[in-house]
């Protein structure tokens, strides 16, 4: 493998969720008041609801199947799904998710870029992390018809393993890699930068989403009245 490579696939990896992890706590720690995804509600209601919870249906399925998809060993699933099942059932799930917040991300792109309110009051990064999120989501449904030409799964099974071999900080990662089409490589370049953009935009409300989970294991809070 080059150079190039190694570092894109090797080194970019570690990088990227390095910068992740603290660079989310920095900023919750220095700049708690930025931590939040700024409502245009008030500006414009139209495509929001429309194309808020397409997206997020659509993407909170693709990241939990990512998440257990890439990061579950085979040998776990082996017994009772193979390699090409599971493919298949990739497709055929994320695809559907994929097209929901493909149309749920383009409809909220389209609102910011061309309503002037909301297009003035909008940072660099809101319409930066918008751009990547669609073109991620478009880069993800453009593997579905390569991953169709070999259902056998042996593609997945190698993405998988990647990541797998990445965050146990286990060697002869990037050689998985070798063979692998540009569509693929690119969907997991942009996926990790997105990771890494991810501290300095409004995504970090995305680490609210997942502690406000807590509440259902809080303790029951007490209320005494006066006297």
């Amino acid at each position: 493998m080059s150079y190039s490579q190694t570092f894109l696939f090797g080194i970019y990896p570690y990088i990227a969720l390095t910068v992740f992890l603290l660079g989310s706590l920095i900023r919750f720690d220095r700049e708690q008041y930025t931590w939040k995804s700024d409502s245009s509600q008030l500006l414009k209601r139209g495509q929001l609801r429309l194309g808020s919870n397409l997206f997020h249906i659509g993407v909170l399925f693709l990241f939990f199947g990512h998440f257990v998809g890439m990061l579950t060993p085979h040998f776990v699933y082996e017994p009772f799904l193979s390699s090409g099942a599971k493919q298949v059932m990739a497709m055929v799930s994320g695809g559907t998710a994929g097209v929901l917040a493909f149309i749920g991300i383009s409809l909220l792109l389209h609102r910011r870029l061309t309503e002037p309110r909301i297009r003035a009051t909008s940072k660099t990064s809101d319409i930066l992390i918008l751009l990547l999120l669609w073109l991620q989501l478009l880069l993800g449904l453009a593997t579905i018809p390569l991953s169709a030409q070999h259902l056998d799964g042996s593609m997945m099974v190698r993405l998988a393993e990647w990541a797998q071999r990445i965050v146990t900080f286990r060697g002869g990662a990037v050689e998985l890699l070798e063979g692998a089409g540009w569509v693929f490589k690119t969907h997991l370049f942009l996926g990790m930068t997105i990771f890494l953009v991810f501290p300095f935009t409004r995504l970090v409300h995305v680490w609210s989403g997942f502690a406000a989970t807590t509440y259902v294991v809080r303790a029951w809070q007490l209320v005494r009245p006066r006297g």
